[in-house]
């Protein structure tokens, strides 16, 4: 049992935090609300009218704070569905993360295991550049985690007006990121050059917008100032 996430954790997918949240809320705009169906053996999954390819990450026990993995899951044993899952094991892997190698994750110790599942497929969204991830109740007490696997999923681009909110959200997302690593992994992404400045990062978005980020002596983001075009 472990009451917060390792160090490899936070290490491993706080570079990822902007970008997947901003993907994230394009993902949960697109998806329609309604009923849902899936059928696994076919990676599909469908709600509010709208199929979808799917991919299995794994299940959360609510009842005892349990995460199991989908490709520990005897019930899927190696099918396609549960390809996302082995992706993030093999990302835990290469960077040496406990909580995505080991067949399941006990979150029972946090004080709030409901909130840690959260953050833990948040992370392994991240870590395969998946176009976001939904959790669903599979049955009375255990939810089923997805990520779509589908080309229909709009991918994100930075936008000036909700930069400031998206860097400053992001941050926040994952216990513990440096904000730093916050910053540069988004502007990563999107690849976009930034350059130092005295007090932080400055980078041009896309459309010729100037941006600039300044931190604060303990490192985190202390404002993010964009000057429309």
């Amino acid at each position: 049992m472990i009451t917060a996430f390792s160090d490899a954790f936070v290490r491993a997918t706080e570079p990822h935090a902007a970008w997947a949240w901003e993907q994230l809320e394009t993902f949960t705009a697109f998806l329609p609300s309604g009923p849902w169906t899936a059928d696994l053996g076919e990676c599909l999954y469908r709600q509010g009218g709208r199929d979808l390819r799917i991919s299995i990450l794994g299940t959360f026990d609510e009842s005892d704070g349990s995460w199991l993995w989908g490709w520990a899951n005897p019930g899927f044993g190696d099918a396609p569905v549960v390809g996302a899952s082995a992706a993030v094991r093999a990302c835990g892997v290469r960077d040496g993360v406990p909580e995505f190698t080991g067949e399941g994750v006990d979150l029972s110790g946090f004080a709030d295991p409901r909130m840690a599942v959260e953050h833990l497929a948040f992370g392994a969204m991240g870590v395969i550049g998946a176009a976001g991830y939904l959790g669903v109740e599979a049955a009375p007490g255990t939810r089923l985690y997805l990520v779509p696997d589908d080309p229909a999923v709009p991918r994100t681009a930075p936008d000036a007006l909700t930069l400031p909110r998206v860097l400053l959200t992001g941050a926040g997302a994952v216990p513990g990121a440096a904000h730093r690593a916050v910053v540069d992994g988004y502007f990563t992404h999107h690849g976009i050059a930034r350059r130092p400045s005295p007090a932080g990062v400055v980078a041009d978005l896309p459309g010729g917008a100037p941006v600039a980020v300044t931190f604060d002596e303990a490192g985190r983001i202390a404002s993010v100032n964009v000057t429309a075009g």
